[in-house]
């Protein structure tokens, strides 16, 4: 029985398997703090998940939440929009 398989290499890659473009970078890097503060939130709220949260943990993860809208703003007023959209 004879075997059939391709000869030449793929033309094109998958969509899974290829780099990112230059301006997918440049949206990943535009958005590092609001990735960075929702980070720390996410790190705050996992700190309470199996315990009853302390003083101090209501503190931390209500500053947290501020960080994150305060970067959101920020990102906002420096004219980006749709920088969700980049995936």
């Amino acid at each position: 029985m004879k075997h059939i398989g391709a000869v030449q290499a793929v033309v094109t890659a998958a969509g899974f398997d290829r780099e990112p473009t230059a301006a997918e970078l440049d949206a990943i890097e535009r958005e590092m703090p609001v990735i960075a503060a929702e980070l720390e939130l996410l790190d705050a709220q996992i700190a309470t998940l199996d315990r009853a949260p302390s003083p101090l943990d209501v503190r931390r993860v209500r500053r947290a939440r501020r960080r994150v809208l305060v970067v959101r703003r920020e990102l906002t007023n420096r004219g980006v929009v749709g920088a969700a959209e980049v995936a």
